[in-house]
């Protein structure tokens, strides 16, 4: 009785200190985590708390980047959202900093996802990275990126003011991955001057392009017309690289599709690449179009030849007004510079991408970028095991604070890209907000007023801020491209055999057997994507 007794009382005695152990450590991994609640300033406070408790008096992540040269606040977004951050923390007495060591911004946006593919996985990846929502799904289901789907459930309000199509384009399997962070629309541009020459009439184009009435074979007459002339030195220029996003517009303008939702697969859509990469093959055979203009440099030939007036159209994005402003692409007359506002406005017109013939629908094509977390986010601060989740939860805190209007609006109209919430939309209308920014009188950090004085002195004004607003109508017409993983893997094959045709190695039809070769020979490509229609018979181009 009494040996049971003492077991007894033993037997308490542990489970008490036993409790209490266990007790300690929940107490201890409470500590390191916070609770969401969608009250901005209190989530920050809470976890600039933890940090603080646990000997973290500094904060440290990076930014990676790409894109147009004016583009630059997809990364001093974040270097801003730090500093927005730190003052909540400074405000309540918080000894906590973020710092953001690094804002990696390259041209290529190809190049800068190669990169982080090859060192995510050996930890040497941005914390931040932002890039176009094509690149999600394969990057999602790596587990490259975090899923941010529950952190974004407290943030409904923020979320909803985002535009629905561009928050899909941010999921992955039904999950949230990314914020958006710009979108835009790709016009084709053409010369008026050059147009002037040879008695094409722009007055209402852009309505006959609605409504399906000018077509592509058009765009040849009139390119050929301008070449034949002497007008031009060339009828088209478009991008170089790969063929993704601009190029595969023929593909919807001629009625074609990319990707079957009944399958879950991607589609060769046989009729439409055919007929796309007929067209460029017949441009480049005229002289129309260069040959090697997949090859092109940027800076040096292809901004250059369309901001001198050597074509009539080119096939270029929203950004293109802005940076035509920015960069020293103009050279006649000797020394190279920017243009003029006016001089962007007096000199190009501006339509939707044309039907491919009479009886398909104009389009236009966004590429949304998409602001993601590294799913090692925070990786080389202070006891990263432990306050995982915190660091996790911060960048995520990050992301909501970069994608504050006033900071996409700033991008918005620096970039010409078409804002992504609606709230930013409405300050690119106010004429008083857009005289502060010209006067970089906004509360910004100096870093980042800094990094943008001179693109903001070269393209804020009423001009850039008409533009803008007159291209939004072509979101309506707006295509995206699938968000499936092997999706980036089928447009190189595109890009090469666009290069074939233009080259003139293969012809039309030899391509697109190159494709289908390509496509087989590549067992989760041929796992992945469907063939569908056959080679139209008879098919000729330009129509009459």
């Amino acid at each position: 009785m009494r040996a049971a007794a003492l077991w007894l009382i033993a037997l308490v005695i542990f489970g008490v200190v036993a409790s209490g152990c266990i007790g300690g450590e929940e107490a201890k991994t409470s500590q390191a985590e916070v609770q969401l609640t969608g009250d901005f300033t209190k989530d920050v406070v809470e976890i600039g708390k933890v940090l603080e408790q646990n000997g973290v008096n500094e904060v440290k992540f990076s930014a990676w980047g790409s894109g147009d040269p004016n583009s630059v606040m997809r990364v001093y977004g974040i270097v801003e959202a730090a500093r927005r951050i730190n003052k909540i923390w400074a405000d309540n007495g918080i000894n906590v900093k973020i710092v953001v060591t690094e804002t990696h911004y390259v041209a290529s946006f190809q190049d800068a996802y190669k990169e982080y593919l090859s060192k995510q996985p050996l930890g040497q990846a941005g914390d931040f990275f932002v890039n176009s929502y094509a690149f999600l799904p394969t990057l999602a289901d790596e587990g490259y990126i975090l899923d941010i789907t529950d952190y974004a459930k407290a943030y409904q309000s923020v979320i909803d003011d985002f535009y629905p199509s561009l928050i899909e384009a941010s999921k992955f399997n039904g999950k949230l991955y990314g914020l958006p962070q710009d979108t835009e629309a790709r016009p084709l541009y053409i010369r008026k001057d050059v147009a002037q020459k040879i008695g094409f009439d722009l007055n209402g184009l852009d309505e006959k392009v609605k409504n399906g009435e000018f077509t592509w074979s058009d765009v040849y007459y009139w390119a050929k017309k301008a070449k034949d002339e002497g007008a031009a030195e060339w009828g088209l220029i478009h991008r170089k690289g790969s063929a993704h996003p601009d190029l595969i517009q023929f593909i919807f303008a001629f009625g074609g599709k990319l990707y079957d939702p009944n399958t879950g697969k991607l589609v060769v859509d046989v009729p439409a690449v055919y007929k796309w990469l007929y067209v460029e093959w017949k441009f480049a055979r005229d002289g129309l179009l260069p040959e090697d203009i997949m090859s092109w440099d940027w800076a040096k030939q292809i901004h250059p030849a369309v901001v001198e007036g050597r074509t009539l159209f080119d096939i270029g994005g929203t950004w293109y007004w802005t940076e035509w402003q920015t960069k020293q692409y103009y050279a006649k007359g000797g020394t190279p510079r920017g243009l003029k506002p006016e001089e962007v406005r007096d000199w190009f017109y501006y339509t939707l991408f044309p039907a491919g013939e009479k009886g398909d629908k104009p389009v236009t094509l966004s590429q949304p970028f998409v602001w993601m977390i590294n799913s090692k986010a925070g990786q080389l601060n202070p006891k990263y095991d432990e306050l995982k989740d915190v660091y996790h939860k911060l960048a995520f805190l990050m992301l909501i604070k970069a994608s504050d209007p006033d900071i996409n609006a700033i991008h918005s109209v620096i970039s010409a890209h078409l804002p992504v919430r609606k709230e930013a939309a409405k300050l690119i209308k106010d004429e008083k907000w857009l005289n502060d920014l010209k006067a970089l009188n906004l509360d910004l950090s100096d870093e980042v007023k800094n990094n943008i004085r001179d693109i903001v002195q070269a393209t804020v004004n009423p001009i850039n801020a008409q533009f803008l607003a007159d291209v939004s109508y072509m979101l309506e017409y707006t295509h995206l491209a699938p968000a499936h993983p092997k999706y980036p893997a089928l447009a190189d094959i595109f890009k090469e055999a666009v290069d074939k045709v233009l080259r003139g190695e293969m012809t039309p039809e030899e391509a697109v057997n190159y494709i289908i070769q390509k496509v087989q020979a590549d067992p989760e490509l041929a796992q992945n994507v469907e063939i569908q229609g056959e080679i139209p018979k008879d098919w000729k181009f330009p129509q009459g």
